[in-house]
């Protein structure tokens, strides 16, 4: 009779029954078992589509009075938020501030593992002290066994201070801990390819979650213009050759006039989009965004391309 681990409740940690025998496959073979695991994500995101829109208007909420959205994981659920975080100011020219990710173990355990980091609930909450976070501010624990001390440890902390918070998990989410949260995200994904590892599935589906919350906020925030992303500043020659191309698509132009418009809009492609539509200047346009609180939409109501 083949050896069992012991039973254990949490979802991430049960072993799968497709893949007990992937140590006697052909690389084609794991390939083809770990594409049609990989293809249950997807669903078992969208089982969750009411709690992810729950989650996204309370950050919305957040943003809307100055607060953040923090997230907090260890390992990979903590490189994912990190990840995400970096990304925005770059993608929608946000304040780096505006979405953070804590670590347990800090920056490095980007790159190395900090064993032992995510066993102390106390360093969570130190986090969460030294970001004075407060009321305005929404805190999401993304740790997919449900289980990690560090996370409940800052989460803990951070609605001690006043803050909403959320979880991101994947496994079935006890009572205790749907009583306790504004929200609980969970994608059931299943057990992994590979017993424990849940940089796999319950990766990938972190990875979707925070992808579609983040977007849909910053969709919400006007820094989307159709489907472009055009409140971006020009920092590099990639960026300028996107600016340039949004502005020729959006403006109809050829690419020395949209050129010249973003130069006059000191590279910001939003400002230049307002600045062309209505034939004002920079600092008309800027201040009739301002007033909007950034939303271009509700400069100019006609979608691009519509």
């Amino acid at each position: 009779m083949e050896n069992q681990l012991p039973l254990d409740p949490r979802l991430t940690e049960q072993r799968n029954p497709r893949s007990m025998r992937i140590d006697q496959l052909s690389t084609l073979e794991i390939v083809d078992l770990i594409n049609a695991e990989d293809r249950m994500v997807g669903e078992a995101v969208r089982e969750e589509h009411a709690a992810i829109a729950r989650c996204i208007d309370m950050v919305v909420a957040a943003f809307r009075q100055s607060g953040r959205l923090i997230y907090v994981g260890a390992g990979t659920s903590g490189r994912l938020g990190v990840l995400d975080a970096s990304e925005m100011p770059p993608t929608y020219r946000t304040d780096p501030a505006m979405v953070q990710g804590i670590i347990a173990g800090g920056l490095n355990a980007l790159v190395r593992a900090q064993e032992g980091a995510e066993d102390h609930p106390e360093g969570g909450a130190a986090a969460i002290d030294e970001r004075d976070v407060g009321p305005r501010d929404f805190v999401l624990g993304i740790a997919t066994s449900g289980t990690t001390p560090f996370v409940h440890g800052a989460l803990r902390r951070a609605r001690e201070r006043g803050a909403r918070t959320g979880f991101l998990l994947c496994t079935y989410p006890s009572e205790q801990l749907t009583r306790t949260h504004d929200v609980v995200i969970a994608p059931l994904v299943g057990p992994e390819v590979i017993t424990g590892s849940t940089r796999m599935k319950a990766g990938t589906a972190t990875k979707m979650v925070l992808n579609t919350i983040t977007t849909a906020a910053m969709v919400q925030l006007g820094k989307v213009y159709g489907n472009l992303m055009v409140d971006l500043q020009v920092t590099c020659e990639k960026l300028r050759d996107r600016g340039e191309r949004i502005l020729m698509e959006t403006m109809g132009l050829e690419r020395a006039p949209a050129s010249e418009l973003l130069e006059a809009a000191e590279g910001h492609v939003k400002t230049a989009i307002v600045m062309g539509k209505l034939g004002i200047s920079r600092a008309e346009a800027k201040a009739r965004l301002e007033a909007t609180g950034g939303a271009i939409g509700r400069v100019l109501p006609e979608l691009a391309g519509g």
